[in-house]
């Protein structure tokens, strides 16, 4: 019983905790709506998961701000971490680790139309090793809490099951391509870099056929049901070609183009 009681307790000073910090957020001049996201929002965080607030915004915010709320950390200016990430703020509150994520509504709602006629685009971005689709904005309106305004909540569109697999199978079959090249060169650097992009290509093009949202690349082969690939790539292996070959066969990828 006393374990029920404690995580009671916790659980009642962590909603009291996010409410003040939703409250806090939404006062900020601009802001029409906060999330909650990440683990914190499906329910499979633990007791150090950091907490992951969404900051949509109309036209302008300002990170003086959110400087001004008076909470330590760093605090960056909207686009300064990408035009799809956006920026936010790394901040401690009472001695619990912060994230502030910034999301410009209009433009969120941009890609969230086109991804329901199954358009969207696979951008260069820092810790996407495949790449960052354009729809990861739909998809955190559909996994994210919303804890102050109104937002839609979108299910995974049919045209995008249909078109999305189609551009991460061209993706994986590409760098597949360039991982047997670099092989045959014995570049180990650039065979392995695509090598893993088309393992991450493929994962993200299986979850999209089955209609699943995946916002960051972690977990993402083993949710794709391609354990036995990160078991092959975990294995010592000296001759870079032998490896391509294993790996090709398991992600059985292949596109017109290469």
């Amino acid at each position: 019983m006393t374990g029920y009681v404690t995580a009671g307790r916790r659980a009642g000073r962590h909603n009291r905790a996010m409410e003040f910090i939703a409250t806090r957020l939404a006062a900020i001049p601009g802001v029409v709506a906060v999330t909650l996201g990440g683990s914190r929002a499906t329910n499979t965080a633990d007791e150090d998961s950091d907490w992951d607030f969404g900051l949509y915004y109309r036209g302008q915010l300002d990170p003086a701000d959110v400087l001004a709320l008076g909470w330590p950390g760093r605090v960056f200016a909207p686009g300064e971490w990408g035009a799809i990430v956006n920026g936010g703020a790394w901040l401690t509150i009472d001695g619990t680790k912060v994230d502030l994520i910034y999301r410009d509504i209009d433009e969120v709602l941009r890609w969230t139309d086109a991804a329901e006629e199954g358009r969207f685009e696979i951008r260069r971005e820092v810790g996407y090793v495949a790449g960052i689709a354009t729809y990861i904005l739909a998809g955190e309106l559909a996994l994210g809490r919303v804890l102050t305004g109104d937002l839609p909540r979108p299910r995974f569109p049919p045209k995008l099951q249909q078109t999305a697999p189609v551009a991460w199978s061209r993706l994986a079959a590409g760098a597949q391509h360039f991982a047997e090249v670099h092989a045959g060169r014995g570049d180990t650097a650039a065979c392995l870099a695509n090598l893993c992009q088309a393992v991450l290509a493929a994962a993200q093009g299986r979850l999209a056929a089955a209609g699943q949202w995946m916002l960051n690349e972690k977990r993402l082969v083993e949710r794709a049901g391609l354990g036995s690939v990160q078991e092959r790539l975990s294995r010592p292996q000296p001759d870079l070609r032998e490896l391509v070959a294993d790996v090709g066969a398991l992600l059985a990828v292949s596109d017109n183009v290469w």
